[in-house]
């Protein structure tokens, strides 16, 4: 006997909002895409060129170099913002379309979006 609905687990629900993002966001070499995945202890970032489907900056809250003003997983989120810009800006890119996989903008999300502005990126 078949169920009749199939059991939907957080992660895939996830994905599925994310696959709904991505329809409306797509990266270009000139405008490429700021993609945050959140993990329960960790956050990462990277900056996709959708067109040639390569990665051309990615960091983590565990990169070296990681400036953090405060404590907790936000200020660590704030941090890697602000530390992908500037590798962005090293590799010459200043306007990204900013990727929330999925995620409710909102918390360490928000929070590396709005240090990537801070060191310069425009969203």
């Amino acid at each position: 006997m078949r169920t009749i609905h199939k059991v939907r687990t957080r992660d895939s629900r996830r994905y599925r909002r994310h696959l709904r993002v991505r329809r409306k966001v797509a990266g270009s070499p000139e405008r490429p895409r700021l993609v945050v995945f959140r993990s329960s202890k960790h956050i990462y970032a990277q900056i996709v060129d959708d067109a040639r489907g390569v990665t051309l900056v990615g960091a983590a809250d565990t990169s070296e170099g990681l400036q953090v003003d405060g404590k907790g997983k936000t200020a660590k989120s704030f941090g890697l913002g602000r530390l992908l810009a500037a590798k962005a800006k090293e590799k010459g890119i200043t306007k990204v379309v900013f990727d929330r996989g999925g995620y409710q903008y909102h918390g360490r999300v928000k929070a590396v979006a709005d240090g990537a502005r801070k060191g310069g990126l425009e969203l």
